[in-house]
Protein backbone atom coordinates (compact mmCIF):
# COMPACT_ATOMS: atom_id res chain seq x y z
CA UNK A 1 0.00 0.00 0.00
CA UNK A 2 1.43 3.11 -1.09
CA UNK A 3 1.76 5.93 1.66
CA UNK A 4 0.39 9.38 1.30
CA UNK A 5 3.58 10.59 1.24
CA UNK A 6 5.04 8.36 -1.31
CA UNK A 7 1.89 9.55 -2.94
CA UNK A 8 2.52 13.41 -2.99
CA UNK A 9 5.89 12.90 -3.65
CA UNK A 10 4.86 10.70 -6.94
CA UNK A 11 1.77 13.57 -7.94
CA UNK A 12 2.44 17.21 -6.28
CA UNK A 13 -0.83 18.18 -8.29
CA UNK A 14 -2.53 16.88 -6.04
CA UNK A 15 -1.03 19.24 -3.12
CA UNK A 16 -1.77 22.11 -5.36
CA UNK A 17 -5.34 21.03 -5.60
CA UNK A 18 -6.05 20.89 -1.56
CA UNK A 19 -4.29 24.38 -1.27
CA UNK A 20 -6.54 26.34 -3.81
CA UNK A 21 -9.52 24.78 -2.35
CA UNK A 22 -8.71 25.95 0.88
CA UNK A 23 -8.24 30.11 -0.37
CA UNK A 24 -11.58 29.62 -2.47
CA UNK A 25 -13.41 28.31 0.74
CA UNK A 26 -11.67 31.07 2.98
CA UNK A 27 -12.60 33.69 0.27
CA UNK A 28 -16.65 32.30 0.19
CA UNK A 29 -16.68 32.72 3.96
CA UNK A 30 -15.06 36.16 3.88
CA UNK A 31 -17.81 37.01 0.98
CA UNK A 32 -20.78 35.69 2.75
CA UNK A 33 -20.04 37.50 6.44
CA UNK A 34 -19.83 40.72 4.85
CA UNK A 35 -23.30 41.77 5.31
CA UNK A 36 -23.21 41.10 8.96
CA UNK A 37 -19.86 43.11 8.94
CA UNK A 38 -21.29 45.99 7.56
CA UNK A 39 -24.44 45.98 10.19
CA UNK A 40 -21.65 46.51 13.11
CA UNK A 41 -20.74 50.38 11.46
CA UNK A 42 -24.30 50.99 11.03
CA UNK A 43 -24.72 50.72 14.32
CA UNK A 44 -22.15 52.44 15.46
CA UNK A 45 -23.04 55.22 12.64
CA UNK A 46 -26.50 55.48 14.14
CA UNK A 47 -24.92 55.80 17.71
CA UNK A 48 -22.34 59.02 16.75
CA UNK A 49 -25.50 61.00 15.10
CA UNK A 50 -27.21 61.00 18.49
CA UNK A 51 -26.56 64.52 20.20
CA UNK A 52 -23.91 65.04 22.62
CA UNK A 53 -24.88 65.80 26.21
CA UNK A 54 -25.77 69.02 27.47
CA UNK A 55 -23.18 70.99 29.79
CA UNK A 56 -24.16 71.91 33.30
CA UNK A 57 -23.50 74.98 34.88
CA UNK A 58 -23.90 76.92 37.77
CA UNK A 59 -25.92 80.20 37.55
CA UNK A 60 -26.67 83.27 39.96
CA UNK A 61 -29.19 85.90 39.38
CA UNK A 62 -27.84 89.40 39.98
CA UNK A 63 -29.51 93.04 40.33
CA UNK A 64 -27.70 96.27 39.55
CA UNK A 65 -27.09 98.39 42.32
CA UNK A 66 -26.22 102.40 42.18
CA UNK A 67 -22.25 102.72 42.35
CA UNK A 68 -20.05 105.80 41.71
CA UNK A 69 -17.65 105.25 39.79
CA UNK A 70 -13.84 106.60 41.35
CA UNK A 71 -10.35 107.24 40.57
CA UNK A 72 -7.77 106.36 43.33
CA UNK A 73 -5.01 108.43 43.24
CA UNK A 74 -1.59 108.79 45.72
CA UNK A 75 -0.30 111.91 46.88
CA UNK A 76 1.02 113.81 49.77
CA UNK A 77 0.22 115.80 52.23
CA UNK A 78 1.25 119.93 51.84
CA UNK A 79 1.01 123.05 54.16
CA UNK A 80 -1.83 125.61 52.29
CA UNK A 81 0.72 128.32 52.69
CA UNK A 82 4.39 128.60 54.09
CA UNK A 83 6.47 131.92 54.32
CA UNK A 84 9.88 132.41 54.96
CA UNK A 85 9.80 135.76 57.08
CA UNK A 86 13.38 138.12 56.64
CA UNK A 87 14.59 141.22 58.55
CA UNK A 88 13.41 144.56 56.27
CA UNK A 89 16.39 146.39 58.33
CA UNK A 90 18.98 145.82 60.10
CA UNK A 91 20.20 145.40 63.96
CA UNK A 92 20.86 142.95 66.77
CA UNK A 93 18.00 140.53 67.99
CA UNK A 94 16.84 141.42 70.77
CA UNK A 95 14.37 139.08 71.75
CA UNK A 96 12.39 135.76 70.67
CA UNK A 97 8.68 135.98 71.58
CA UNK A 98 8.04 132.53 69.87
CA UNK A 99 9.81 129.22 70.33
CA UNK A 100 9.62 126.82 66.98
CA UNK A 101 6.49 124.57 67.11
CA UNK A 102 4.37 127.39 68.25
CA UNK A 103 1.02 127.83 66.82
CA UNK A 104 0.10 131.55 66.09
CA UNK A 105 -2.06 134.21 65.22
CA UNK A 106 -2.06 136.56 62.30
CA UNK A 107 0.21 139.44 63.66
CA UNK A 108 1.31 138.09 66.33
CA UNK A 109 4.31 139.69 67.46
CA UNK A 110 7.62 137.06 66.87
CA UNK A 111 10.71 138.37 66.74
CA UNK A 112 11.95 142.27 68.63
CA UNK A 113 15.17 143.63 67.29
CA UNK A 114 17.30 146.54 68.86
CA UNK A 115 15.65 149.87 68.19
CA UNK A 116 19.17 151.76 68.31
CA UNK A 117 18.63 155.78 67.71
CA UNK A 118 15.83 155.50 65.48
CA UNK A 119 13.26 156.65 68.14
CA UNK A 120 15.15 159.83 68.58
CA UNK A 121 15.76 159.74 64.84
CA UNK A 122 12.29 160.02 64.49
CA UNK A 123 11.82 162.56 67.05
CA UNK A 124 14.39 164.59 65.62
CA UNK A 125 12.97 164.37 62.03
CA UNK A 126 9.18 165.74 63.40
CA UNK A 127 10.63 168.23 64.87
CA UNK A 128 12.20 169.46 61.17
CA UNK A 129 8.78 168.91 59.85
CA UNK A 130 6.88 171.06 62.23
CA UNK A 131 9.51 174.11 61.27
CA UNK A 132 9.47 173.12 57.44
CA UNK A 133 5.37 173.34 57.92
CA UNK A 134 6.04 176.73 58.97
CA UNK A 135 8.54 178.04 56.63
CA UNK A 136 5.80 176.94 54.08
CA UNK A 137 2.85 178.33 55.72
CA UNK A 138 5.17 181.65 55.93
CA UNK A 139 6.09 181.39 52.22
CA UNK A 140 2.23 180.81 51.02
CA UNK A 141 1.25 183.99 52.92
CA UNK A 142 3.97 185.95 51.44
CA UNK A 143 3.49 184.86 47.89
CA UNK A 144 -0.08 185.38 48.13
CA UNK A 145 0.35 189.08 48.87
CA UNK A 146 3.27 189.48 46.03
CA UNK A 147 6.03 189.48 48.77
CA UNK A 148 7.75 186.15 48.16
CA UNK A 149 9.17 184.83 44.07
CA UNK A 150 7.33 181.69 43.22
CA UNK A 151 11.46 180.07 43.58
CA UNK A 152 11.02 180.72 47.22
CA UNK A 153 7.98 179.31 47.57
CA UNK A 154 8.95 176.35 46.07
CA UNK A 155 11.69 175.43 47.82
CA UNK A 156 9.49 175.79 50.89
CA UNK A 157 7.38 173.70 49.44
CA UNK A 158 10.05 170.69 48.67
CA UNK A 159 11.40 171.23 51.63
CA UNK A 160 8.08 170.12 53.90
CA UNK A 161 7.84 167.27 51.54
CA UNK A 162 11.12 165.87 52.08
CA UNK A 163 10.70 166.12 55.90
CA UNK A 164 7.51 164.17 55.78
CA UNK A 165 9.42 161.58 53.79
CA UNK A 166 11.80 161.12 56.33
CA UNK A 167 9.01 161.14 59.31
CA UNK A 168 7.38 158.04 57.24
CA UNK A 169 10.66 156.60 56.73
CA UNK A 170 11.91 156.37 60.33
CA UNK A 171 7.87 154.98 61.12
CA UNK A 172 8.20 152.13 58.75
CA UNK A 173 12.22 151.75 60.48
CA UNK A 174 10.30 151.21 63.57
CA UNK A 175 7.75 149.55 62.88
CA UNK A 176 10.15 146.75 60.66
CA UNK A 177 11.83 146.19 64.34
CA UNK A 178 9.53 143.95 65.50
CA UNK A 179 8.65 140.56 63.14
CA UNK A 180 4.81 140.10 62.82
CA UNK A 181 3.24 136.82 61.95
CA UNK A 182 1.72 137.40 58.51
CA UNK A 183 -1.00 134.62 58.95
CA UNK A 184 -2.06 131.95 61.12
CA UNK A 185 0.30 128.66 61.14
CA UNK A 186 2.77 127.07 63.10
CA UNK A 187 6.60 127.89 63.61
CA UNK A 188 8.57 125.78 61.98
CA UNK A 189 12.22 127.25 61.82
CA UNK A 190 13.90 129.61 63.71
CA UNK A 191 17.07 131.02 61.96
CA UNK A 192 17.97 133.35 65.04
CA UNK A 193 18.85 133.32 68.03
CA UNK A 194 19.17 136.37 71.05
CA UNK A 195 22.02 138.61 70.28
CA UNK A 196 22.36 137.99 66.47
CA UNK A 197 23.05 140.45 63.99
CA UNK A 198 20.89 140.45 61.05
CA UNK A 199 21.13 142.41 57.93
CA UNK A 200 18.76 143.66 55.41
CA UNK A 201 16.94 140.05 53.82
CA UNK A 202 18.82 137.93 56.38
CA UNK A 203 16.18 134.77 57.27
CA UNK A 204 14.49 134.70 60.53
CA UNK A 205 11.33 132.36 60.86
CA UNK A 206 9.93 129.62 58.33
CA UNK A 207 5.92 129.63 59.35
CA UNK A 208 3.27 127.15 57.63
CA UNK A 209 -0.21 127.31 57.55
CA UNK A 210 -1.60 123.77 57.82
CA UNK A 211 -5.50 124.55 57.92
CA UNK A 212 -6.82 123.61 55.41
CA UNK A 213 -4.42 121.20 54.31
CA UNK A 214 -3.31 120.20 50.70
CA UNK A 215 -2.88 116.78 49.32
CA UNK A 216 -1.05 117.32 46.06
CA UNK A 217 -1.73 114.48 43.54
CA UNK A 218 -1.34 113.59 39.40
CA UNK A 219 -4.13 112.47 37.35
CA UNK A 220 -3.29 111.50 34.40
CA UNK A 221 -4.27 112.89 30.52
CA UNK A 222 -7.05 110.11 30.33
CA UNK A 223 -8.57 111.00 32.81
CA UNK A 224 -7.91 114.88 33.31
CA UNK A 225 -11.41 115.21 31.53
CA UNK A 226 -13.09 114.18 34.30
CA UNK A 227 -11.74 116.50 36.80
CA UNK A 228 -13.60 119.59 38.07
CA UNK A 229 -13.12 122.22 40.80
CA UNK A 230 -15.38 121.39 44.06
CA UNK A 231 -15.21 118.07 43.20
CA UNK A 232 -15.78 115.53 46.14
CA UNK A 233 -13.20 113.29 47.11
CA UNK A 234 -12.64 110.42 49.96
CA UNK A 235 -9.01 110.95 51.77
CA UNK A 236 -7.07 108.41 53.78
CA UNK A 237 -4.06 109.00 55.16
CA UNK A 238 -1.09 106.38 55.67
CA UNK A 239 -1.89 106.79 59.57
CA UNK A 240 -5.17 105.61 59.25
CA UNK A 241 -7.28 108.98 59.38
CA UNK A 242 -10.36 109.66 57.37
CA UNK A 243 -11.77 112.47 56.15
CA UNK A 244 -13.88 113.93 52.77
CA UNK A 245 -12.21 116.50 51.08
CA UNK A 246 -12.70 119.17 48.20
CA UNK A 247 -10.73 119.41 45.21
CA UNK A 248 -9.68 123.03 44.82
CA UNK A 249 -6.94 123.38 42.11
CA UNK A 250 -6.82 121.58 38.40
CA UNK A 251 -3.30 121.81 36.28
CA UNK A 252 -4.36 123.10 32.78
CA UNK A 253 -0.95 122.12 31.53
CA UNK A 254 0.98 119.28 31.82
CA UNK A 255 3.77 117.79 33.11
CA UNK A 256 6.40 117.21 29.53
CA UNK A 257 7.78 114.50 31.46
CA UNK A 258 5.08 112.42 32.61
CA UNK A 259 2.46 114.03 30.67
CA UNK A 260 0.30 114.27 34.16
CA UNK A 261 -1.22 116.88 35.64
CA UNK A 262 -1.11 118.47 38.92
CA UNK A 263 -4.21 118.71 41.07
CA UNK A 264 -5.07 119.37 45.07
CA UNK A 265 -7.54 118.33 47.56
CA UNK A 266 -8.16 120.51 50.82
CA UNK A 267 -9.05 119.16 54.19
CA UNK A 268 -10.06 120.86 57.02
CA UNK A 269 -7.47 120.81 59.89
CA UNK A 270 -8.33 123.57 62.35
CA UNK A 271 -6.31 122.20 65.31
CA UNK A 272 -3.49 121.73 62.38
CA UNK A 273 -2.34 118.54 64.33
CA UNK A 274 -2.19 116.82 60.87
CA UNK A 275 0.86 116.97 59.69
CA UNK A 276 2.60 118.22 55.79
CA UNK A 277 4.51 114.98 53.78
CA UNK A 278 2.07 112.24 54.61
CA UNK A 279 1.02 110.13 51.76
CA UNK A 280 -2.23 110.03 51.11
CA UNK A 281 -4.40 107.68 48.85
CA UNK A 282 -7.25 109.76 47.52
CA UNK A 283 -10.37 108.48 45.47
CA UNK A 284 -11.93 110.89 43.41
CA UNK A 285 -15.80 110.40 43.06
CA UNK A 286 -16.67 110.76 39.58
CA UNK A 287 -20.19 109.32 38.49
CA UNK A 288 -23.00 107.40 39.80
CA UNK A 289 -24.48 104.45 37.47
CA UNK A 290 -25.98 100.92 37.67
CA UNK A 291 -23.37 98.04 38.52
CA UNK A 292 -23.57 94.63 39.46
CA UNK A 293 -20.59 93.45 41.86
CA UNK A 294 -19.15 89.88 40.78
CA UNK A 295 -15.83 88.06 42.05
CA UNK A 296 -13.16 88.43 39.70
CA UNK A 297 -13.43 84.39 39.18
CA UNK A 298 -16.78 84.79 37.06
CA UNK A 299 -15.25 87.14 34.20
CA UNK A 300 -14.75 85.80 31.36
CA UNK A 301 -13.17 86.54 27.73
CA UNK A 302 -14.88 85.78 24.33
CA UNK A 303 -12.70 84.78 21.34
CA UNK A 304 -11.82 88.31 20.47
CA UNK A 305 -10.60 88.74 23.91
CA UNK A 306 -12.92 91.11 25.23
CA UNK A 307 -13.88 90.63 29.05
CA UNK A 308 -17.19 90.41 29.94
CA UNK A 309 -19.62 87.76 31.78
CA UNK A 310 -21.00 84.64 30.10
CA UNK A 311 -25.12 84.84 31.11
CA UNK A 312 -27.98 82.58 30.46
CA UNK A 313 -30.86 83.83 28.27
CA UNK A 314 -34.46 82.75 28.78
CA UNK A 315 -34.17 79.48 26.08
CA UNK A 316 -31.09 78.35 28.09
CA UNK A 317 -28.67 79.18 25.71
CA UNK A 318 -25.54 81.02 26.73
CA UNK A 319 -24.79 84.66 25.86
CA UNK A 320 -21.61 86.68 26.49
CA UNK A 321 -21.67 90.04 27.68
CA UNK A 322 -19.30 92.81 27.43
CA UNK A 323 -18.63 94.59 30.13
CA UNK A 324 -16.22 97.70 32.09
CA UNK A 325 -15.17 97.77 35.59
CA UNK A 326 -16.46 100.58 37.88
CA UNK A 327 -14.82 100.17 40.67
CA UNK A 328 -12.62 97.47 42.23
CA UNK A 329 -12.74 96.69 46.15
CA UNK A 330 -11.38 93.66 47.77
CA UNK A 331 -13.84 90.94 47.89
CA UNK A 332 -15.05 91.67 44.27
CA UNK A 333 -15.68 94.10 41.13
CA UNK A 334 -18.61 96.43 40.32
CA UNK A 335 -19.32 95.89 36.50
CA UNK A 336 -21.62 98.06 34.07
CA UNK A 337 -23.32 97.09 31.12
CA UNK A 338 -25.95 94.59 32.45
CA UNK A 339 -29.33 94.20 31.95
CA UNK A 340 -31.04 95.63 35.33
CA UNK A 341 -31.49 91.97 35.98
CA UNK A 342 -29.14 89.05 35.01
CA UNK A 343 -28.43 85.84 35.52
CA UNK A 344 -24.48 84.96 35.07
CA UNK A 345 -22.87 81.48 34.97
CA UNK A 346 -20.64 81.33 38.03
CA UNK A 347 -19.49 77.56 37.51
CA UNK A 348 -18.19 75.91 33.94
CA UNK A 349 -18.68 79.41 32.09
CA UNK A 350 -14.93 78.13 30.93
CA UNK A 351 -16.44 74.79 28.78
CA UNK A 352 -19.45 76.80 26.95
CA UNK A 353 -19.06 78.86 24.11
CA UNK A 354 -21.68 82.10 23.30
CA UNK A 355 -24.61 80.16 21.45
CA UNK A 356 -24.32 76.95 23.65
CA UNK A 357 -27.73 75.19 25.18
CA UNK A 358 -27.14 74.48 28.50
CA UNK A 359 -28.70 72.77 31.53
CA UNK A 360 -28.70 75.62 34.54
CA UNK A 361 -28.50 74.45 38.09
CA UNK A 362 -29.46 77.64 40.50
CA UNK A 363 -26.83 78.19 43.40
CA UNK A 364 -27.37 76.22 46.57
CA UNK A 365 -30.08 73.92 45.20
CA UNK A 366 -28.67 71.22 43.19
CA UNK A 367 -25.16 70.20 42.67
CA UNK A 368 -22.91 69.53 39.18
CA UNK A 369 -23.48 66.26 39.25
CA UNK A 370 -27.31 66.10 40.41
CA UNK A 371 -27.35 65.30 43.87
CA UNK A 372 -29.79 66.73 45.99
Amino acid sequence: MISLKELLRRKPWILSTFILLGIAIWLFSGHQSAPSDSSEPQGQQTKASSPPPLAKVVIEQFTVQPVTRTLSLYGRTAPNRKATLGAEVSGKVESLLVRKGQHVKAGQGLVQLDKADRELQLARTKALLKVRTQEFNAAKSLKSRGLQGEVAFSQAEANLIEAKAQVKSLELTLANTEIYAPFDGIIELLYIEKGDFLGVGDPIISIVDLDPLVISADVSERHIDKIYKEQQAEVSLVTGFATTGTLSFRGAVANEATNTYPIEVEISNPDMTLTAGTSANLELLLATEPAIKITPSMLALDEAGNLGVKTLTSEDKVHFVPISIVKVEPDGVWLSGTEPTVEIITTGQGFVRDGDTVIPVRRNSVDLDGSE
